[in-house]
């Protein structure tokens, strides 16, 4: 680890996270906390696969569901409209209704052909961003004078990495160049992150296996076929499911750095209360 104790951290001249863990338990919360005060610089994951890595994929998408309307088939043929996503920190949903859910086309679904080759365009478009930190741990610092940075991952960063190879190339990268924490639900947030998504579900990217596997139960304990799954019933089931099959492999990364619990995390307010967070969880490891 970049930092072994609690003085290192404290002594540090530049202070460089990187924060896992399911989205919705304080990752982004901290980000922007942190980004506010100035001196920290915020990179974001899901931003740079949306405006890097996947930009084209999206408009493109945009642009073929347009040309499907005469009138704005017209307009574009004729360059007289332009059509491109208008990602940001705070809205990010250009890339997950890209991704979109598989099944019933009437009801929104993509044939799973199709589903899965987005998946893997993702796949391949997060690793990618995962590996390009150290560059902007560097930019950051030469172009704009951040001393400090944090890295902000999306949840499925734990499906693309095997923490148990000390080799493993993404995780070696990630840690020689910032301290690796995971942030940590218990029961009482599993059930509530289940709640919100249950609420209003949305698209999420999946290691193939894990996403093979569950396709397959599904279709088997429904007794159904391709064309008649739900899409938003398929991806609230999938997602109960991916909660239990990410955390062991985020246990897994966390032997890498150090864990916070995200009531820890809730109670975080400003930049000192974040280095006394890390004094501790650097104390207890």
């Amino acid at each position: 680890m970049i930092y072994e104790t609690a003085d290192d951290w404290t002594n540090a001249a530049h202070k460089r996270v990187l924060f896992f863990g399911m989205s919705g338990l304080g990752k982004t919360y901290l980000s922007n906390m942190l980004r506010a005060n100035g001196d920290w610089f915020h990179y974001s994951i899901d931003y740079r696969i949306g405006t890097r890595y996947m930009g084209e994929h999206i408009t493109d998408n945009a642009k073929a569901e347009a040309m499907k309307v005469p009138f704005l088939r017209e307009l574009l043929l004729s360059d007289s409209i332009f059509i491109g996503s208008n990602i940001s920190f705070e809205n990010l949903a250009p890339v997950s209704t890209y991704l979109g859910k598989p099944g019933n086309p009437e009801m929104g679904g993509l044939t799973y052909a199709e589903y899965t080759r987005r998946q893997d365009q993702f796949r391949t478009a997060e690793i990618a961003a995962l590996m390009d930190t150290p560059h902007f741990i560097a930019r950051a610092d030469a172009l704009y004078g951040y001393p400090n940075f944090i890295c902000d991952t999306g949840g499925s960063i734990c499906e693309w990495v095997n923490a148990a190879n000390p080799d493993d190339p993404i995780m070696r990268a990630l840690s020689e160049h910032t301290l690796m924490i995971w942030i940590k639900g218990d029961e009482a947030h599993t059930k509530e992150l289940i709640r919100r998504f249950d609420a209003a579900p949305k698209p999420m990217s999946y290691q193939p296996e894990f996403l093979s596997r569950v396709w397959d139960e599904y279709l088997s304990n429904n007794n159904c076929s391709e064309g008649d799954v739900d899409p938003d019933r398929f991806i609230r089931w999938a997602y109960a499911q991916a909660l239990d099959h990410r955390q062991p492999r985020y246990a897994e990364m966390a032997k890498w750095g150090v864990t916070v619990t995200a009531d820890e995390v809730s109670d975080v307010a400003t930049p000192q209360d974040f280095d006394a967070l890390m004094r501790r969880a650097l104390e207890r490891r």
